[in-house]
């Protein structure tokens, strides 16, 4: 589960245990042997884009199949593969000679980050001089030497500088290298997002200048290309679906992924340890959950509605596999009367009995609904929003009404800790057995009305005294913050913000990330006004925005 903060309001329903039938044990055996399967280190964490999430997806598809569901990945294939913008890369074309000794790309030198590429250029070039019209070396020795006591000092600030410099004396490129004792911390960075240079910039690293680059007066022979290309991961959504030839169709979903050792920086663990995160609860549960409404819906005889079932890959990044199925959709979407999601829905308490609907606001029908599929062993917790936490968001933002189940974070989420052991598999059954009951009360007759409900903010927007009011599009990997929803009666909204719009600058500050939108949001507090650089289709706007 990605994670939001989730207002919850409590519906009471009588919470007494129900005993279970011939099926039920069935059904709970099945539960068992394919959550701890997804969950066991053979699969090690399913982190998106790994063989663990791969060998997840074929799991998935192979029950789809048993099960007899027809494929809707593609048109041959349950499997729906999309790109994850991973970051950046020095690309194989990167490149650089010395008087003809080939130095080697990440080990001897690196691309600045946010070079722009250059086609090969070739010089005679000397540390001690610069020509106009050529490539020049450039000594960072004295730069780090005026800045040694300057708490203020930042590298990437100064080397923009220096190239801003360079470029206004008529230089056509620039090759760092440090020659004192300092610790510059220069350091390629694959998640840098920023606007490229005016220039394409080098950096050669320490021994390599002083193997190569020994005396500073001389001319040297120089060959090189800049080149940074795009990391780009592989992921793949399940599809399958069940034609009953019905006017509209349910989509059911759960994402599969999980956070593998951790990698993308998102596990609670703070020791350092690189351990496996095998997501039991979350979302082993989930997807566990789907398998078994898959088989039950294609068995029943309750034929009113068409069902797709989607296991969802990249939702651990935010949200990126739903997003890519909503804009590029293997059934109309039209014929989409409501979505249903599961996300850690193996926790309940035993003592308090208590699970979350999300997306109750979504459909005025949904009270009704939730009270004729009432259930004796659980109590529900509601939250309006249609957006939120996981992967019924993409489907709301799409006009489609959402109910989202989810049995409660605890101390497990997003540590090494949530195992199969833990998962109340009983609890897991009674919300199965009440989402079955819920669809198939329905005549499937009429599409049920959509509502827009208020805006989520994500947790992290806590730690600041401001808020915008708007929702980041994680999946974004290009310069920016692009919004993926406005609330209502917050700053962005009121200062005219839309969503698709990419936030580039908050006053002097800018927002190449979102986490560098966060830190720009830490400089102000309530009250303040300040200026907004957007960028909208091909223009770029600016709009004023009161805190």
């Amino acid at each position: 589960m990605h994670k939001f903060i989730i207002p919850l309001f409590l519906i009471s329903i009588s919470a007494f245990s129900q005993k279970l039938t011939k099926s039920d044990k069935e059904t709970l055996k099945y539960l068992r042997n394919n959550i701890s399967y997804l969950a066991s280190d053979e699969l090690e964490g399913r982190r998106a884009g790994t063989k663990g999430e791969s060998l997840a997806a074929e799991f998935i598809s192979h029950k789809f199949q048993e099960i007899g569901l027809i494929p809707k990945g593609s048109e041959t294939s349950y499997f729906q593969e999309f790109s994850i913008n991973d970051g950046k890369e020095i690309s194989k074309d990167c490149s650089l000679s010395i008087n003809n000794k080939i130095l080697e790309p990440g080990v001897d030198f690196f691309p600045l980050s946010n070079t722009p590429q250059s086609n090969i250029i070739k010089s005679q070039i000397s540390p001690s001089l610069n020509e106009k019209g050529q490539p020049v070396f450039f000594d960072l020795a004295e730069t780090l030497n005026d800045n040694k006591d300057n708490p203020h000092f930042d590298i990437n600030n100064a080397l923009h500088d220096i190239i801003l410099k360079a470029k206004s004396k008529g230089s056509s490129a620039i090759l760092f290298y440090n020659s004192s004792n300092f610790d510059d911390k220069i350091l390629f960075d694959s998640k840098d997002r920023s606007e490229n240079e005016l220039l394409p910039a080098l950096y050669i690293k320490k021994e390599s200048q002083k193997k190569y680059i020994q005396d500073l007066n001389s001319t040297y022979d120089v060959v090189f290309k800049t080149a940074v290309s795009a990391k780009i991961r592989k992921a793949k959504n399940v599809v399958g679906f069940v034609d009953n030839h019905a006017k509209y169709t349910v989509v059911l979903g759960a994402h599969f992924d999980h956070l593998g050792y951790g990698e993308d920086g998102n596990s609670m663990l703070r020791t350092g340890e690189k351990l496996i995160h095998n997501g039991a609860d979350d979302n082993a549960s989930g997807t566990g959950a789907l398998i078994e409404l898959a088989f039950n819906l294609h068995k029943t005889k309750y034929k009113k509605y068409n069902y797709l079932f989607i296991a969802f890959s990249a939702e651990e990044l935010g949200l990126n596999g739903s997003k890519y199925y909503v804009e590029n959709p293997t059934i109309d979407l039209s014929s989409v009367n409501y979505m249903i999601n599961m996300d850690m829905v193996g926790r309940m308490n035993d003592s308090s009995k208590i699970i979350t609907v999300g997306g109750f606001g979504t459909s005025p029908v949904w009270k009704d609904r939730l009270d004729l599929a009432k259930s004796d062993a659980f109590s529900i917790r509601i939250d309006s929003s249609g957006s939120g936490p996981s992967d019924h968001t993409s489907f709301y933002r799409k006009d489609i009404p959402v109910l989202f189940f989810f049995t409660g974070l605890h101390t497990d989420y997003h540590k090494p800790s949530d195992d199969s052991d833990k998962i109340n598999y009983v609890g897991e059954l009674q919300i199965l057995k009440f989402i079955q009951r819920l669809i198939q009360q329905d005549n499937g007759l009429e599409k049920i009305p959509f509502l827009k409900t208020r805006e989520q903010q994500t947790s992290t927007s806590a730690r600041f005294s401001v808020s915008m009011g708007i929702m980041p599009d994680y999946s974004y990997g290009g310069n920016g913050v692009r919004v993926d929803g406005v609330s209502d009666n917050k700053p962005a909204k009121k200062a005219g913000v839309i969503a698709g719009d990419i936030i580039k600058q908050l006053g002097e500050h800018k927002t190449s990330s979102v986490e560098a939108y966060m830190q720009a949001l830490g400089k102000f507090k309530k009250g303040d006004a300040t200026k907004a650089t957007i960028s909208r289709g091909e223009k770029e706007i600016i709009l004023d925005i009161i805190f």
